[in-house]
Formats: structure tokens, sequence, C-alpha cells
């Protein structure tokens, strides 16, 4: 769009900004193989998540945006952080958040794309973490030279950009308290590592899922026996894990039994999520490479909304035990194990969930087999606080100026773990949580990409945004 007002941040520039500064510098960002800790645990000696560092580092000091420091934090034994602060007028602070590390390549990507492999088709960059969330940082910093170039008055900016949130953010707690003085108490708070319904509008989201994410292991045999001697003798690990994963779900529906793992639904988000759905409608579920002939669990799509934001859902994502299928013989396994990703309502204390999941596997094991569930990581969700009058207004007017429509809002199925932690910490602070990862994005899997035009509107939205905090109270630089 380009019916800006005077005190707008240009559109055409952004634009200009984005292909000549950050999508060389991001295409160099998806090349390097930086997996989270979870999948790497070698990081330190790979050296990965420090390239991904200094390359983003370096990136920022050449902006040389004024008044501003950049800084690498490391403590010892833990993932590096990087935090940039920009000094600004008044005693307000902002502060802006994204991560750097990513997710397993998850293998195989279509014919000519790759993980590590920056490729833009059809105004998409593909690669691992260009979406999620490797484009945040470069956003952010591009957003802040914008608000100086316009020579639009901001508050006070901290940037931190962390490595280690696809790994739950175990790190950052720690950051955090280390760099209390330095954060001070934002009265806004900005999170560019979420979901988008489409690519037509500003999506504000206001509500995270939390997780619940650990190994559940059936142990019957100390070591594989032939299966035409065993079977009907042995019970199979496999049959008992079915036993106790209906303790959970009920495998014709997907429902989640224990009633411990689920919340009452504000009316408020119901109404919100009727409002999502009539914008959405089918592309809810149509949007999924879905196989011909397959469905989704339910054709409302107001009833999906509501799955994927708050009720909880299983997901296995992993198993161990088992060989591949051509190197499969007729052995009576010794054991059977899968990684539980188990989704929870916003609301629920994760660790407490985690507690009490372990204590449903592992009691009363059936033909008393070795069961045990190790909980690997988790998170509390997050619940958006009311947006004050302002922050709505801005949010709109962000979105009609820079997308040509209204915004939207979306409770969104995954989670962010550094925004339960920031919620508690500042609960007098405002929230603008949105990012890129829309239709077809697929983080995590494979083809991930990064709708770039959204990226740039994203990008003048937020610096739209942080101008109208600053000015809320009548004064406009």
């Amino acid at each position: 769009m380009n019916n800006q007002t005077s005190s707008a941040i240009d559109a055409t520039d952004i634009a200009s900004f984005w292909d000549r500064e950050i999508l060389p510098a991001l295409s160099r960002y998806i090349e390097i193989p930086n997996q989270s800790p979870l999948y790497d645990p070698e990081w330190r000696t790979n050296g990965h998540l420090q390239n991904a560092v200094e390359l983003i580092r370096d990136w920022i000091e050449k902006q040389q945006i004024a008044e501003s420091r950049v800084a690498v934090f490391e403590g010892e034994g833990r993932t590096p952080l990087i935090m940039l602060e920009v000094d600004g007028e008044g005693e307000e602070t902002v502060l802006l958040y994204g991560h750097l590390d990513k997710q397993p390549p998850m293998e195989p990507w279509a014919e000519g794309l790759g993980p590590w492999t920056p490729v833009v088709r059809d105004g998409k960059l593909y690669g691992r973490g260009g979406a999620d969330d490797g484009y945040a940082a470069f956003a952010a910093v591009a957003a802040i030279k914008a608000l100086q170039q316009s020579r639009l008055s901001h508050p006070r900016l901290v940037l931190i950009i962390e490595a280690c949130e696809e790994s739950g953010s175990y790190d950052l707690p720690y950051y955090v308290d280390l760099c209390a003085a330095r954060i001070g108490t934002p009265g806004l708070v900005v999170c560019l590592d979420s979901g988008c319904g489409n690519y037509e509008q500003l999506w504000a989201t206001t509500s995270l899922r939390g997780s619940v994410v650990g190994n559940l292991t059936i142990r019957v045999l100390k070591e594989g026996v032939h299966s035409g001697d065993a079977s009907g003798i042995v019970p199979s690990s496999f049959r008992i894990l079915r036993i106790i994963l209906d303790r959970l779900e009920d495998s014709a529906t997907g429902d989640i039994r224990p009633e411990w793992l689920s919340v009452e639904i504000p009316q408020n988000r119901i109404e919100e999520t009727r409002k999502t759905a009539k914008i959405l409608g089918d592309a809810v579920f149509t949007h999924f490479p879905f196989i011909e002939g397959m469905r989704a669990v339910s054709d409302k799509p107001e009833d999906l909304l509501l799955n994927r934001s708050w009720r909880p859902a299983l997901s296995i994502t992993g198993q161990g035990g088992m060989p591949e299928l051509a190197q499969s013989g007729n052995v009576l396994r010794p054991l059977t194990a899968v990684k539980i990703s188990l989704r929870v309502p916003p609301t629920l204390d994760a660790d407490e969930a985690g507690k009490k999941l372990k204590s449903l596997f592992e009691s009363d094991p059936p033909y008393g087999a070795e069961v045990t569930f190790e909980y690997e990581k988790g998170g509390t969700g997050w619940d958006a606080p009311p947006p004050q009058p302002w922050l709505e207004k801005s949010i709109n007017e962000a979105s009609n100026l820079y997308f040509g429509k209204p915004a939207a809002y979306l409770g969104e199925g995954g989670s962010i773990p550094f925004m339960g932690m920031l919620g508690a910490r500042f609960p007098e602070a405002q929230f603008l949580i949105t990012g890129v990862l829309g239709p077809n994005s697929n983080a995590h899997g494979p083809n991930e990409f990064l709708h770039l035009q959204m990226g740039k509107n994203i990008t003048a939205c937020i610096g739209r945004v942080i101008s109208d905090f600053h000015s809320r109270n009548g004064k406009r630089g």
C-alpha cells in the first residue's frame, strides 16, 4: 500500500531495505545448520549456533543504528543470547523478541529445495529457519532503522534474540535475570515468532497452547527373541504401548480423556474464534497437504480453531526400538518407545500436567512391563491480557495502512515459552505477538518458507505500533 500519512513509515523504503540488506543476510543464515541443542547435542563443538550468532550480530552492527549497543551474552555452559539496546525518548521501554535456533531438517524436501539451501521462488524464501524465526532479528532492526530514518521519535528499545527456543527456552530465564537492569520494565512486548491465518492482513496472536514433551518407553524383554517362538506367550511391547496410550487419548475421536488436561474456554475467546472462522472459512483445513480422500477431524472451522488453540491434543513425533522396514526380521522386539508431544490449553500448568502424565503412564503397568515416561521439556501456555484501546486501534490502523485490510486475531496451537514467563514477570505490559507462519509455510516440516511480502508488511506494522505506543498520550515525533 502507498497511501501513507506523513508520520508513517514508508513501505517502499522497507521493501527496498528487505531486498537489498535482509534477503542476502537471511539467505546466508539459512545455509547454517544451527539446530537447537535438543537436536544437536554437540552444538558447542559443531559451532553452528555460534556462526549464526556472529552473522546476526555483525549484520546488526553494520546497520549503524543511532544510539545503540549490541552485545552477545554467553553464560558458562549456556546457549548465547544477542541483545540490542537502542536509546530513546522518555522512560518507557519496548521489548522485542525472536530466536535464531532451528528445528531439524525433516527431509525429504521438494525437488530443488533443501533445509540449508536458500531458494527464492514465487515470492517465498525457502529454507529451514527463515520463517521460524530467523527473519525476526532482521525485521526488528529494519523497523527500528525505519523509525529513525523517518524521524519518528521512539521509546527506549531492547531486542533479544535467544538460541534455544526450539528446545524450550531453558536458558532464557537465566538471561532475563542477568539482564534485568538492561531490560527494565517494558510497557510493550513485541514477539515475531507466531503465525498468521493468511498473508493478507496483520494477525495478532491472542493465546498460545502449552506443551508437554517426553519419551514413553515400554520394555518387556532383555533382548529380542524369535517372534514365532515368543508371540502368544510374551506380550508385545507395541500392544502394551497401545493400552497405555488409551489412558490418554480416545483413538476413535482424538479426544484427550483425563479431565485435568482440559480447561473451560473463556467466552471472549469463543467469540473471537467465531469471527476468525468467518474470515478463514474452509482455509482453516484446506491448506494442509492431505492425501487424496483424507479429511480433517471436523468440517466446522470454528470447532477446528478451538481444537488447535484451547483443547489438548496428542501427537507422536518420534519412535525408538523399531528397525527400518528393510531391516526388520521376525523378532519380537524387547521395547517400543515413542516421543510424546502433548499440546495443552493456554492456562494449564504444563509442569503439573507433566507430573500427572508420568503417573498416568507408569502406574499399574500391564503384564508387569517396565513403563517409563521421561519428561523432556515443556512449557505453560499464554493467554494475552486485554489490549488497551490505543493498541487495538494501532494494530488495526497499521494493518489497513500496509495490507489494505483490517487486523485479525488468532489463538495459536504452538508454544512460545518466553511469553508465559514475560506475562508473569510484567503483568502490566501490553503484547503484540505476530509472525509469518501462515498457510503452507510448514515450520518444523519440509519445505518451510518465508512469505517475503508478509515479512515486509509486518516490519512496517511493527514500526508503526512502536511509534503509536510512544505517542499514545497525544505526542508524535
